[in-house]
Formats: structure tokens, C-alpha cells, sequence
């Protein structure tokens, strides 16, 4: 099977080509450093060439409102467009879980309209929400941080091994298409506020931790449930103990 993964060379695409390569797959790696640009349409014809799936992990190299939705917009429906002409059976994209909850945030607005271009395409399709990953937690730590107070949320987070991702995205894209949403999350709930202090416990940063339930989230503020999967969901491997002991390592 010949796969073309356009964000190839990133975390979670790099992860998903070497899974499908140890599979035995034909992997084609699509990124500018290969000249290939989903958001220009440069290179994606001949890249797409004689594909079997595509799987796009791209993402916005900024998170400003008018850029990133002009990159999801543009990246997807020049992608899209091109796997369609070429005959390609199966596009796997990957979101977030939660983005139609939380329209106050410019991003999830972006990746929503990057689904509703990849839904109305005519293409079979599988959409893969994941939660936020583990390694996502230090962002949220630097963006919450006034001097020695890191105020967060109370609200709910799953966090997922960016692995545990990976070969989620990787599984979808040799399944049938499931023309819907598949959701990934990690396997442990925790109160935000709790997890990120503890987290900063376990490297001995002596940061208060305040619970807000008023604070925001990259300019949303959210319902308890706002970032964790409502309904069923397949659970990831890797808690967040056992990532955060690797990572410290």
C-alpha cells in the first residue's frame, strides 16, 4: 500500500511513517523540506500519485487567527482536491477532541473547518480526535504562568502519549474508512489543575498552582468536560507517570 503523509516529518507523522514502513508499506513523506506544500498545492500531484490513503498530521506553523485558519482551509483543500483526483480510498486526518465545544478558541475553529472540508469531499475518510498529549502540558504550564503562580483551569484533561497517537493514526489508515469521527484519549482523567501540580512536583518546581474555573484556555474558558471525549472513545497505553518518567530521563 503506498501512503502519503503530509506533516511526514513531525511528531506525530515521522512516528506514523515508521509504524506503516515496519508494516511494510510504501511510505511517501509530503513536507516543504521535500518540496512538497499542502498549502501552496506545490508538489501535491505528483505526490499523490498512484496513493492508495493519505494521512494528514500537517499543522500551522503559527497559531494566530487568520493564519491558522488560512492554513487549515488552504493545506486541506488543496490536499483534498489532489487525493481525490488521484483515486486515493481512504484520507485520515487528525484533530482534537472537544473543537466543537469551545468556538472561543481561534485554533479548534480552524481544525473544525479543516473537518468539514475533509467530511464534504467526496473522499472516504477518518477523522481521529485525539486528546492533548502529554507533551502538551508544559504549554499549557508556560501560558499559564504570572511570576511564581501558574493559574489553570478545573477542568478535566486526558492526556494521550503522542505514541499512543501515532498508532491510532497509523491503525486508521490500513481500516476501512470509517466516514466519521474516531476518538483517542489517554487512559487517566485528572482535574487539570491537579495534574499539572503534580506534575511540576515530580521535577521539583516549587510554582504555586492555582484552580480557576474561570481561567482560560488558550483564550477559552471551559466546562468540566470541555477537552475529554463524551461518549466511547479507544483508550491509549501510556499514563502519564510512566511518559513523565521517560521524559525526565
Amino acid at each position: 500500500m503506498r501512503v502519503v503523509i503530509i506533516g511526514g516529518s513531525g511528531l506525530i507523522g515521522s512516528a506514523v511513517a515508521e509504524l506503516l514502513s515496519e508494516a511494510g508499506h510504501e511510505i511517501v513523506v509530503a513536507s516543504r523540506r521535500k518540496g512538497i506544500d499542502a498549502v501552496t498545492g506545490e508538489g501535491l500531484a505528483e505526490a499523490m500519485t498512484g496513493a492508495d490513503v493519505v494521512v494528514d498530521v500537517s499543522n500551522s506553523p503559527s497559531f494566530e487567527e487568520e493564519a491558522v485558519l488560512n492554513f487549515f482551509t488552504r493545506s486541506s483543500s488543496n490536499a483534498t482536491r489532489s487525493a481525490k483526483d488521484a483515486g486515493v480510498k481512504l484520507y485520515v486526518a487528525l484533530s482534537i477532541v472537544g473543537i466543537d465545544r469551545l468556538p472561543q478558541n481561534a485554533y479548534f475553529r480552524a481544525k473544525l473547518a479543516q473537518e468539514e472540508i475533509i467530511q464534504n469531499s467526496g473522499l472516504p475518510y477518518t477523522i481521529v480526535r485525539a486528546t492533548q498529549f502529554h507533551e502538551f502540558v508544559d504549554a499549557i504550564v508556560y501560558t499559564s504562568t504570572i511570576g511564581n503562580v501558574v493559574r489553570v483551569s478545573t477542568a478535566y484533561i486526558q492526556p494521550i502519549a503522542s505514541e499512543d497517537v501515532a498508532r491510532f493514526v497509523a491503525a486508521a489508515s490500513t481500516e476501512e474508512p470509517a466516514n466519521g469521527i474516531v476518538e483517542v484519549a489517554g487512559p487517566e482523567r485528572f482535574r487539570t489543575d491537579e495534574l499539572v501540580e503534580s506534575y511540576l512536583s515530580s521535577k521539583a518546581d516549587s510554582s504555586t498552582v492555582v484552580g480557576d474555573p474561570e481561567a482560560e484556555y488558550f483564550g477559552a474558558r471551559l466546562q468540566p468536560t470541555s477537552l475529554v471525549p463524551l461518549d466511547d472513545y479507544k483508550p491509549g497505553l501510556v499514563t502519564f507517570e510512566t511518559w513523565a518518567k521517560k521524559s525526565a530521563a
